[in-house]
């Protein structure tokens, strides 16, 4: 047994949160390649990696334009086809092309992150070899906490957890489901999947303006399966007569949204932004960083990076029940944890948020140091460099 080396990810190419990972082990000595768990476009800044379609490859640097050839979308095509003939097609057939790429590239480890996309392919891939390389599988938000309430996805996520060999997750909560689903072999330090934040730069920007005296309401804009905006939209409406003088700006919205909120603004007079949805992070922490109160509502999520956001700018986080908050924040002292379907809560919190300087104020202080001691990306990228020290190539 050897110091892994080549570590192939198994993920997916548009995440932010990949492309965030990903970045952590840059000249670290180690070759990276991705098998995408979707056929779609990389993101932007996912760079200094090769990634390999199934049928072409390209090393990605920071110079080399993000191209996607006539062979991509005649893969993408495919994949489209048969995703809408069967899903079970499409797991075949990008199985046995991960079961090949595995092949030729005898990776040290595989690293799939998130379970349904990433975490059913690579145990398909797994089915076709007899020599497996050590799989690490890491979950994000959903993957178990919502997916494994459901008996199409009950299954598939015991199999997975039954096969990988590494257990990597954000929060308590899903180390404890992990095991309930029957995971029993090395569960890996739990840390924020998305590498944390350069707090030296970003000290000067958070404390600029106290919490007390800023004017902005941050909301983000999800309305989907799990994500719940609009709930924030009518507890807003609940708070009309302490809203005055204030701003709602609203990232990551979704069409929905984006009507209902100027629809808002027509109804109320309170002033909506949007900011564009492919805005670079430093936007969205711009945010937050002039924001008195940041609201993040939804019916499933893991360890919120809106709040993590919001705690590291100074923006007291209202964020729902239904994530990992509990175990970052505490109700009603360093934040407000509310329940997802509830407007009147939710709106009683905004007031106490909008009202109550003390509050906003003392709760920035402590989730600075919170961030201080638990989010600096320079710490937390040397824990994930020592996760794969310890992973031995098998």
């Amino acid at each position: 047994m050897t110091d892994a080396k080549t570590i192939l990810f198994v993920a997916l190419p548009y995440s932010v949160h990949t492309a965030r990972w990903v970045a952590q082990l840059h000249e670290q000595g180690y070759e990276l390649h991705l098998f995408p768990s979707i056929v779609t476009p990389v993101h932007p800044k996912l760079t200094n990696i090769t990634v390999h379609y199934g049928w072409h490859k390209q090393y990605l640097t920071d110079t080399c334009p993000h191209q996607a050839n006539i062979t991509f979308w005649l893969e993408r095509l495919i994949s489209i086809v048969l995703r809408r003939c069967a899903n079970n097609l499409l797991l075949a057939w990008r199985g046995r092309q991960l079961a090949t790429l595995i092949q030729r590239l005898q990776p040290d480890i595989v690293h799939a992150m998130e379970i349904q996309a990433a975490g059913y392919l690579t145990l398909n891939a797994k089915k076709h070899l007899t020599d497996f390389p050590s799989w690490i599988m890491t979950i994000w938000g959903s993957d178990i906490y919502w997916f494994g309430r459901f008996a199409a996805h009950k299954e598939k996520i015991r199999q997975v957890l039954s096969q990988c060999d590494y257990f990597f997750c954000e929060c308590q909560r899903d180390k404890q489901l992990a095991t309930a689903f029957g995971f029993n072999k090395t569960v890996l330090p739990i840390l924020p999947a998305t590498g944390g934040f350069d707090l030296a730069s970003l000290a000067h920007q958070r404390h600029a303006i106290p919490p007390s005296k800023r004017n902005v309401i941050a909301l983000k804009g999800y309305q989907h399966w799990v994500g719940r905006a609009l709930v924030a939209l009518q507890a807003l409406e609940l708070c009309l007569d302490e809203l005055q003088g204030y701003q709602i700006i609203i990232y990551s919205a979704t069409p929905n949204v984006i009507k209902a909120a100027h629809l808002f603004t027509q109804k109320t007079g309170i002033p909506t932004k949007i900011i564009p949805n492919n805005s670079p992070h430093a936007d969205i922490l711009a945010v937050h960083e002039v924001a008195r109160l940041s609201i993040a509502l939804s019916l499933s999520d893991g360890l919120s990076n809106a709040m993590l956001e919001a705690m590291a700018m100074g923006s007291f986080p209202v964020q729902t029940c239904t994530s990992c908050a509990d175990e970052w924040i505490e109700h009603g002292v360093s934040g407000a944890i509310v329940p997802v379907d509830n407007p009147e809560i939710v709106a009683m919190w905004i007031r106490k948020a909008l009202t109550d300087d003390e509050l906003v104020n003392r709760a920035a202080a402590i989730n600075w140091q919170t961030a201080l001691d638990r989010l600096d990306s320079t710490a937390l990228t040397q824990q994930a460099i020592d996760i794969y020290k310890t992973i031995k190539s098998q």
